[in-house]
């Protein structure tokens, strides 16, 4: 329990910020899905459109500490690589 009240007002606004990220973390990972999505239906014409249109949730929730920037360079980067993968004919 807070044992000033600077501590309980800091204590509340910590119990909404959080609410408010774990929003925006589910807006992220349904970005990420969707494009997931595309890849698995398996037009690469589709998973590109989805993937372009997704890029500004993603960089978005970089700019706002969401995730670190790294980490949103990294999803972008696996799946335009899985995209990229569509293209090429397996052996």
């Amino acid at each position: 329990m807070a044992n000033t009240k600077q501590a309980a007002k800091r204590a509340k606004k910590t119990v909404k910020q959080r609410s408010a990220n774990m929003s925006l973390r589910t807006t992220l990972r349904s970005a990420i899905k969707k494009v997931q999505k595309a890849i698995a239906a398996g037009d690469q014409s589709l998973a590109q459109a989805s993937l372009v249109s997704q890029q500004a949730t993603i960089d978005a929730m970089a700019g706002k500490r969401i995730i670190h920037k790294n980490k949103a360079a990294r999803h972008k980067s696996r799946l335009a690589l899985q995209i990229k993968a569509l293209g090429t004919p397996r052996p």
